[in-house]
């Protein structure tokens, strides 16, 4: 019988692929940004979410501070890299969501598995990219076609383990061309930053949480997490399984009380908290966090051993990244 020997939940922002002194150039784009989403389901300018909050965070976004958090990141990361590494698995599978790379409006499915034998990702560098830009499509798997081995075998019983249990899921099986649509950084991140080289097997499941209408609620996140702890368990393979959440918390505006308390609800195992977040706080970047609803559904009952957070205001009006870094794993 295949066994879940590790669970992560981690935030993939560029800011993470990026020394504290760079972060200014995020900054710019929530400056610019016309729909910034807050958790009451409003979307504001900056100047609007300025005049609504004034600049509370101004004394936090220095460079000192902004440099201070991303060493504790940093140091966060190699936790959950040394957990993967300790942990050993055969096969990691990425919950994590389609930011119109692999999908798109003519085909966005709810849920997707991918059953290749090889998950190429996306080529995203050309010669106008900046050079922090740079930096963060290398962080991200994503300046050059760079191929991860998949799991086609162990994938395909994933699928066929989740049809059984009422879970309709789509399916893609190859990537005809990395420069028009492939895999984006919800998996680069994973890979490039937390393997360490190691050439894991990956099965990727694609979770549409940026476009409705066809956005699942977290309820039903967290069923189908339990219903992959299910087919896992049930394989009869001997497989070690590694459980990767990518991507939130609350973004592009931090709304700490949210991801403080997503992150409380996981490490007390409140499934009817994580099930009733409501859809107005799942917008935009903060609706990532159904990628770790869906893990936390998988992880359900197992112990978390590391959870920390951060909150990464990278402007006076707080705009940024919840940073959330969690690992399950019995003792």
């Amino acid at each position: 019988m295949a066994k879940i020997v590790l669970g992560i939940a981690t935030a993939h922002t560029p800011l993470l692929t990026l020394n504290g002194d760079q972060w200014h150039n995020r900054a710019a784009a929530d400056m610019a940004n016309t729909r910034l989403n807050m958790s009451d389901g409003r979307w504001l300018t900056y100047p609007q979410l300025l005049a609504e909050v004034g600049p509370k965070y101004e004394s936090v976004v220095t460079p000192e501070v902004l440099i201070g958090k991303s060493q504790q990141c940093e140091a966060a990361l190699d936790r959950l890299a040394d957990a993967l590494q300790e942990a050993a698995p055969d096969v990691v599978i990425i919950i994590g969501d389609d930011q119109s790379e692999l999908f798109g409006p003519a085909n966005q499915p709810a849920f997707a598995v991918y059953h290749g034998d090889e998950i190429v990702m996306l080529d995203k560098v050309d010669e106008e990219t900046p050079q922090w830009m740079r930096t963060v499509r290398h962080g991200y798997l994503m300046d050059d076609a760079h191929k991860v081995p998949g799991a086609p075998d162990f994938a395909l019983e994933l699928i066929e383990g989740l049809m059984d249990r009422h879970v309709d899921v789509a399916v893609s099986d190859r990537v005809e061309n990395p420069e028009q649509a492939a895999f984006g950084h919800a998996y680069g991140f994973i890979v490039k930053r937390l393997f360490r080289g190691r050439p894991i097997p990956v099965v990727p499941v694609l979770l549409n949480t940026y476009f409705p209408p066809n956005v699942p609620t977290a309820a039903r996140c967290f069923d189908v997490g339990q219903a992959i702890r299910d087919v896992v368990q049930a394989s009869p393979s001997d497989l070690r399984v590694a459980i990767v959440a990518s991507g939130g918390l609350s973004h592009f505006v931090v709304d700490e009380p949210l991801d403080r308390g997503v992150i409380e609800a996981i490490q007390t195992q409140d499934a009817q908290a994580l099930r009733a977040i409501p859809r107005c706080a799942l917008n935009s970047g903060s609706s990532e966090i159904l990628n770790w609803v869906m893990t936390a559904g998988a992880l359900h009952g197992t112990a978390v051993q590391m959870a920390e957070y951060y909150p990464l205001q990278r402007t006076p009006a707080g705009t940024g990244v919840g940073a959330g870094f969690v690992v399950w794993r019995e003792a």
